[in-house]
Parts: C-alpha cells; structure tokens; sequence
C-alpha cells in the first residue's frame, strides 16, 4: 500500500487505515523506531513490573499468600532492642 506523507501541525505524518490498527491491535500508544532503512511501529511493551500490583491483591484475595519459608530469625536478633 503506497500513502502519501501528509503536514500535520508543525510536522508530517503518515495517516494509518483503521483496518490495518486493528489488524495489528494498535491503539493508543506505539513505539516506534527506525531499523535499517524502515519505520517500524510496534505495541508498546510492558513496563517492568506492571499489574504486580493487582496481582498480588488478587493472590491476597485468594487466601494463597501464606509465607513460603515460614517464620525465621537472625542469629543475632536476640541482642536486638526494638
């Protein structure tokens, strides 16, 4: 498919069909980058971390976060004044 790059604003761009975003499942936000000679657009990924939050509400909520090891001490927790 050939397009034509376009003003928009300050600056160009490229308008995507809306088949193709939802072929691919783009929406919102993308990455994008330049590789070799194309531009590549891309589903962002995941941040580190993210929904851990939510999940671990979820094990919570589920009664399956008991401790795994059980309960321990150090050593030197004795001399310890809290």
């Amino acid at each position: 498919m050939r397009t034509t790059i376009r003003r928009m604003g300050n600056s160009q761009g490229v308008l995507i069909p809306k088949p193709i975003l939802a072929q691919l499942g783009l929406e919102g936000e993308v990455d994008i980058a330049v590789e070799d000679d194309a531009l590549v657009i891309r589903k962002p990924q995941k941040k580190a971390r993210e929904g851990w939050a939510e999940a671990s509400q979820d094990v919570a909520a589920a009664g399956d976060d008991a401790l795994v090891m059980g309960e321990f001490s150090n050593a030197d927790d004795s001399v310890l004044m809290w």
